[in-house]
């Protein structure tokens, strides 16, 4: 269930956030209702995402207003093609994220387990930008929307429908770039808050999500797609072609038909090139032709708007501008954010059986 009463940030200040949806399932246990982990949390725990804590039964989101990256660049890039063309947008994201992708580029962020860990033991001198602030830096810059994007945009929810309804109040457009691994709730807090989703479609086969998100499913990520779509948000969607692990013809032809039954022969459909990173380094970068072939696959299937990228397999941030590129006196955006509530303290500990469960530590190294 939602908290009644949500407060906002002090100008200038970092606090803990109460998340959005919680619900109280013991004593001092409580469990998260943003993404479909629903993470179970005792007192100093912190879920898989690791960037919400429980604090004395009270769940609080870490990273409400702390900055890892910000950019600015073309709607495109996102990729989003069919949503005001032409304009730019300024790109921001956070730390943390529901999944464990072996392919990842953007583990500093995407993961940010320093960064995290810091925050909840209030060391952390990352960048701090209050939703007022951050929308002022995209006015300033000139551009027409906020992408929300690097980490998963669910995982700082409450910073980000701040955000949103300043930017709508100011005439800025919101993006929302995401694994769609989310609860239905979560997606209806979105409605008239987010205007595009910009979602991956990784694969048709759970065995590929369970690689990298034990309690995922194909169906789980497909419906909270859909469902957007039924929101009235924009929804565009992206397969990175990995080969050898989602590049089988079928799967990429049953992705482009999936698109046209549930969003529409003209929803685009973004393929984007794998490059070797992480536990995937030994994995070749996906051939030309094997994206040219996947659409043609889109095409015969229905769609009408497939769009190859052979240079960019992802929307990263490993060459992003510093935050102060864009915030005029940032100095003081780096002060230590140890938030000043009685709730705080030494505690925020990562659950470990969720990283267990997900293959990053070694069963006999925990205890």
């Amino acid at each position: 269930m939602a908290s009644e009463e949500i407060p906002v940030a002090v100008e200038g200040a970092y606090r803990l956030m109460p998340t959005r949806l919680q619900e109280k399932i013991g004593d001092d246990k409580t469990r998260c209702n943003l993404c479909l982990w629903q993470c179970g949390l005792h007192h100093g725990q912190r879920g898989y995402c690791q960037a919400h804590v429980n604090r004395n039964g009270t769940l609080y989101n870490l990273s409400y207003g702390i900055v890892s990256a910000i950019d600015i660049g073309p709607i495109e890039s996102k990729p989003v093609r069919h949503y005001r063309p032409g304009t730019r947008v300024l790109s921001v994201g956070s730390y943390g994220c529901s999944f464990r992708c072996g392919g990842c580029h953007n583990l500093d962020i995407s993961w940010g387990t320093e960064a995290l860990d810091q925050l909840a033991r209030g060391q952390s001198k990352a960048a701090f930008v209050t939703p007022e602030r951050l929308v002022q830096a995209a006015i300033d810059s000139q551009v027409q929307g906020i992408a929300f994007t690097y980490s998963e945009p669910a995982v700082w929810l409450e910073y980000v429908l701040d955000v949103a309804e300043i930017a709508h109040e100011r005439g800025l457009y919101t993006v929302y770039v995401s694994n769609s691994f989310v609860t239905d709730e979560a997606l209806s807090l979105l409605k008239g808050k987010i205007d595009v989703l910009c979602s991956d479609i990784k694969s048709m086969s759970d065995s590929f999500y369970q690689a990298i998100c034990p309690r995922a499913s194909v169906s789980q990520v497909l419906n909270s797609i859909k469902t957007a779509h039924d929101l009235g948000i924009h929804v565009e969607t992206r397969t990175n072609v990995i080969p050898g692990y989602n590049d089988d013809e079928r799967e990429l032809q049953q992705i482009a038909e999936w698109i046209v039954r549930n969003l529409g022969d003209d929803s685009p459909w973004h393929v984007t090139r794998f490059y070797p990173a992480y536990r995937l380094a030994h994995v070749p970068a996906t051939p030309v032709e094997t994206l040219e072939r996947a659409a043609t696959l889109g095409r015969q299937a229905g769609l009408g708007s497939v769009y190859v990228y052979a240079d960019k397999g992802c929307d990263c941030a490993d060459e992003n501008a510093p935050v102060g590129d864009y915030l005029p006196g940032w100095e003081s955006l780096h002060e230590v954010n140890q938030c000043a509530e009685s709730c705080c303290g030494e505690e925020g500990i990562l659950i470990t059986r969720y990283e267990r469960e997900a293959g990053l530590l070694p069963r006999a190294s925990v205890k």
